[in-house]
């Protein structure tokens, strides 16, 4: 990867922008499975995500939380929401402060705070590799050199289903990415239940990073059959299975 690359992946704008969508990234894995045309639609925001998003803020750049627009209301159906928000999606103040506890919570166990802070560690580190035949992207929360890790945080509501949610929304997938695009380097998601705040470190194994290779390489090949190849017409596609 060139400097020119790495500086402009660094940048929000250009790695979620135009510059960006010239590589794969393994949240384009769930819709070239299921919809290859729908990629690079633009996808609506959620409350999820949202949270998610003040979350890695609140660990990692905690000097960017001013970005994030906060509404003291309810829910998102109230009137004051809709004239603060102004159509944007906002973190409400029960959420702001829900995340602010996990943070504290987070960063008040010994282990968490030693794999996030240590002396040799960075953030938000882009790269970009060549997988069955298409470049890929990903950005690694954190990097700790000192344990070789490639720690990735996620909150969940309902931290005894992660390994079930793990398969559901392809952290398999970007487990074999991120250990392709870092290669050396094992993959550690560091995981916080909304509800419980309990932590939970879980590491791959093997056979994790097997079922992500396939995700992806099903993927690759979705992806050049509806986008590489000029003989292909997208509006003779269709599956077929057997009840």
């Amino acid at each position: 990867m060139t400097k020119e690359i790495y500086h402009k992946l660094k940048n929000d704008e250009h790695y979620y922008g135009d510059f960006g969508k010239q590589f794969l990234s393994n949240s384009d894995i769930s819709t070239l499975l299921k919809n290859p045309l729908a990629l690079h639609e633009p996808r609506p925001s959620s409350p999820a995500f949202l949270v998610g998003g003040y979350f890695h803020t609140a660990i990692l750049e905690p000097h960017k939380l001013k970005s994030f627009k906060i509404v003291e209301a309810s829910n998102r159906n109230t009137k004051a929401y809709k004239e603060i928000s102004e159509g944007e999606m906002c973190l409400l103040k029960s959420e702001k402060d829900q995340v602010d506890l996990m943070t504290q919570v987070m960063l008040d166990n010994d282990v968490c705070r030693g794999l996030i802070q240590g002396s040799n560690v960075e953030y938000e580190q882009p790269n970009v590799t060549e997988l069955f035949g298409n470049n890929w992207k990903g950005k690694a929360d954190i990097i700790n050199h000192d344990e070789r890790l490639i720690i990735d945080l996620k909150t969940t509501s309902d931290i005894e289903k992660f390994r079930w949610s793990a398969s559901k929304y392809n952290y398999d997938s970007q487990a074999y990415i991120y250990s392709k695009l870092f290669h050396g380097y094992e993959f550690l998601f560091m995981v916080i239940d909304k509800k419980t705040h309990q932590i939970g470190l879980f590491d791959c194994s093997p056979q994790f990073y097997q079922k992500g290779e396939k995700k992806v390489e099903a993927a690759s090949e979705q992806y050049d059959l509806f986008f590489k190849n000029e003989e292909f017409d997208p509006k003779q596609y269709l599956t077929t299975e057997t009840l």
